[in-house]
């Protein structure tokens, strides 16, 4: 499987649950950056991604690779309680000047 085949899915790295952890969906069923559906599963590889703009006009794109997990505010705290899916990544968050 390449990058570019991975489904992306926009996040908020705000919402880091761990070092490895990041919420990613509130539902089953989620908006690609491509505009398609994906329905979410257990071991579903996928991109977390988030592009910002700051107010000098740089541009700064977050990544990082990883596979989606169901959401448990038992163990990820209850403020993570309204997130269904979380994504797991390892390589920790990667920063680009431009979209990979």
């Amino acid at each position: 499987m390449t990058l570019k085949s991975i489904p992306r899915i926009r996040v908020d790295f705000n919402e880091l649950v761990g070092l490895d952890l990041v919420l990613l969906a509130k539902a089953d069923l989620v908006k690609c950056e491509d505009g398609a559906e994906l329905l979410l599963e257990p071991g579903l590889a996928v991109i977390a991604f988030e592009h910002n703009k700051y107010d000098d006009g740089t541009p700064e794109y977050l990544y990082a690779q990883g596979l989606a997990e169901r959401n448990d505010p038992t163990v990820n705290g209850e403020w993570t309680r309204n997130a269904k899916w979380c994504c797991r990544f390892n390589g920790g968050v990667q920063v680009s000047e431009s979209p990979i």
